[in-house]
């Protein structure tokens, strides 16, 4: 990909106009990275979804509602609901119910977000109303009401991918500061993913509240008394625990760094074509579903099968929790590894 970038870098700045970032800048900029990658250029998947359709256009078939996701929503409600009622009945202590939310219930409510996704872009019913219900449904096992605010910034990461204002996938710069390149600091990070998503969407120019969000809120609170009242903390403290981990300091927190994190060159999206799809739904897919959001998680695969040749010689990952621990231990990764759009196109 060409890219105009101007690499803030202390004292001096390195202009590349129309070139790929040599080995010496990637580098330079890495080891003396005080700013995200600015660039000039549009993000990389408008342009590429035009030329894929024109040589494509059977790609367009793959643009269909699932309507078998809000089956799945359902079944891994009931799951986390259950495991909760079952660690509570089997009076696990605190320390239990936390390692069942680690090596269990963090791959459950992972999918929760997944599915919440799907919600946000229509992709289960055409009927916007009954996508917002089965997104709170989905949520409701995260204790922590996610998904009507979710839905109201997550389209714009679409639109303006890389726009500081507008996307709240990026981290702020007081964050990426604060955090450094250390391996603690990022660790930290990591478990505290969770808050430092919640303090993000403020600085947005995006309209975040609406009548869905206290309907969001209502429903999770709810939720979460209930279970406290019939079933205890023990149930409560598995949830809390599960969707901690699915987002925070647990190789599954790989995939926030595999999708947009500068890791190799100045490419900005990264799919993922591991084994964890399975229980993922394919949101590793991701270069694919940037280029085509309109497409259900269960047609994406088939998006790379019919235009290998725009996929293949794309960067990608094999595995979360390697591209984790490389996060974590790697100096020369940051908060600050994103391409910044410093003029949209």
């Amino acid at each position: 990909m060409l890219c105009d970038s101007s690499l803030k870098i202390p004292n001096f700045t390195v202009l590349l106009h129309g070139y790929n970032l040599n080995f010496f800048n990637i580098i330079l900029y890495k080891l003396m990275q005080t700013d995200f990658l600015q660039t000039l250029h549009d993000q990389p998947h408008p342009s590429r979804t035009r030329e894929i359709l024109a040589k494509h256009p059977e790609i367009g078939s793959l643009m269909r509602r699932n309507p078998w996701t809000a089956a799945i929503i359902v079944f891994v409600f009931l799951f986390q609901t259950g495991m909760a009622v079952l660690l509570s009945q089997l009076g696990v202590a605190w320390y239990v119910a936390l390692a069942a939310s680690w090596c269990i219930g963090a791959f459950a409510n992972h999918t929760i977000f997944v599915l919440i996704h799907e919600a946000t872009h229509n992709l289960i019913f055409k009927n916007k109303t009954l996508n917002r219900l089965l997104g709170i449904l989905a949520d409701l096992p995260n204790i922590v009401p996610t998904s009507i605010g979710f839905r109201n910034y997550h389209i714009k990461h679409h639109a303006h991918q890389g726009d500081h204002d507008l996307d709240a996938d990026m981290a702020s710069d007081w964050e990426a500061r604060l955090v450094g390149n250390s391996a603690i600091g990022k660790a930290l990070w990591l478990f505290m993913f969770p808050f430092f998503q919640l303090v993000r969407p403020p600085r947005l120019d995006i309209q975040l509240w609406n009548w869905w969000v206290p309907v969001n809120i209502a429903a999770s609170v709810g939720y979460a008394f209930l279970m406290a009242h019939f079933f205890g903390g023990v149930s409560v403290l598995y949830l809390i625990g599960s969707f901690w981990f699915s987002v925070g300091l647990h190789p599954l927190g790989g995939r926030w760094i595999q999708e947009h994190f500068l890791v190799e060159g100045d490419q900005e999206t990264y799919s993922y074509y591991g084994p964890l799809n399975f229980l993922a739904l394919n949101v590793g897919y991701h270069n694919e579903h940037h280029d085509f959001p309109a497409v259900p998680w269960s047609n994406l695969p088939k998006i790379k099968a019919m235009a290998p040749e725009y996929y293949d010689n794309l960067k990608s990952h094999d595995s979360w929790t390697k591209l984790w621990l490389r996060f974590i231990f790697d100096k020369n990764l940051s908060l600050y590894s994103r391409a910044e759009r410093t003029l949209e196109g």
